[in-house]
């Protein structure tokens, strides 16, 4: 007997499938806002297409993207949105790797921005990107003032001296001294899980969300910043990481103070509370539970 109705099976890979175009539609909507290099003594312009378009997983436009889309929001305004946010990581990833901080030599397998242009030229595009962000986020077309301006406020919020700006500095400055887990826990929200909650906010804010969608989110993107960074952490020796290995020795992450085989069975209880929170906004069935899974695998 034949039978047209889907099967889970082909239902995942037809989900599957459709992140590459996703991702390449967002590659190119990105090329298309960061400035071109007017001549070759335009370092930032050049510096800032260098980072923000070097090869990665795209993770947080992707996560944006999606959610606004599975909650009804139009593409077009969740892609700028997403270009914003990835601007804003670009940039956190080049202070994150200044001698004055981390003093990295590897990023996505390149080596880091202050080594190839300087690290004068890192700081400003640094700046740059930042400002570049919050410029793309104000001028969205088809988006409410109101709305608008609360992704402006969220974006900053996240940055700020209660986000990521917070959690380099508990990082830079009581990474290497003794914590206790939850300490760690805090500082890992606010170096990674503060700009996944903001990116849950502005999605919602795109598609109108109702306060029972925001919670589980809220706490979706809680749940994956804690479990990103462990997988962070856990792949700090790893050479296919595209990164400085061994960036962690000294200091004191969860690694250090449980173990690994404790980190990678608390990462996995944040992932499955995370897919939790996501089959409660009626998203888990939807591309975003693959990308998550595909993530995590």
């Amino acid at each position: 007997m034949t039978t047209t109705a889907t099967t889970p099976v082909s239902a995942e890979c037809a989900m599957a499938d459709a992140l590459e175009p996703l991702r390449e539609a967002f590659e190119a909507r990105l090329d298309a806002v960061l400035p071109s290099p007017g001549n070759a003594r335009d370092l930032v312009a050049a510096a800032m297409r260098e980072c923000s378009l070097a090869p990665g997983k795209r993770l947080r436009p992707l996560l944006l993207v999606l959610t606004a889309e599975g909650l009804g929001a139009s593409r077009a305004a969740a892609m700028d949105v997403a270009c914003a946010v990835e601007l804003v990581h670009a940039a956190s990833l080049v202070l994150d790797d200044l001698p004055c901080m981390d003093n990295a030599e590897l990023r996505r397998g390149r080596a880091t921005l202050h080594l190839a242009f300087g690290e004068d030229v890192a700081v400003l595009t640094a700046i740059a990107l930042l400002s570049h962000a919050f410029g793309l986020m104000a001028a969205i077309d088809g988006v409410r003032p109101e709305v608008r301006n609360h992704l402006v406020t969220t974006l900053s919020q996240a940055i700020g001296v209660q986000g990521l700006v917070k959690g380099q500095l508990q990082d830079l400055r009581e990474g290497s001294g003794t914590r206790t887990v939850g300490e760690i826990a805090q500082t890992n929200q606010l170096k990674t899980g503060v700009l996944f909650t903001a990116i849950m906010d502005m999605a919602c804010d795109l598609a109108d969300a109702p306060v029972s969608t925001r919670t589980p989110l809220h706490r979706f993107a809680e749940e994956l910043g804690q479990a990103f960074q462990l997988r962070d952490d856990l792949r700090d020796r790893d050479p296919s990481s595209g990164k400085d290995q061994g960036k962690d020795d000294g200091k004191s992450t969860l690694v250090a103070l449980c173990g690994e085989l404790k980190v990678r069975r608390r990462l996995q209880g944040h992932v499955a509370a995370a897919q939790g929170h996501l089959e409660q906004a009626s998203l888990r069935d939807q591309t975003l539970g693959v990308l998550l899974e595909r993530l995590f695998a």
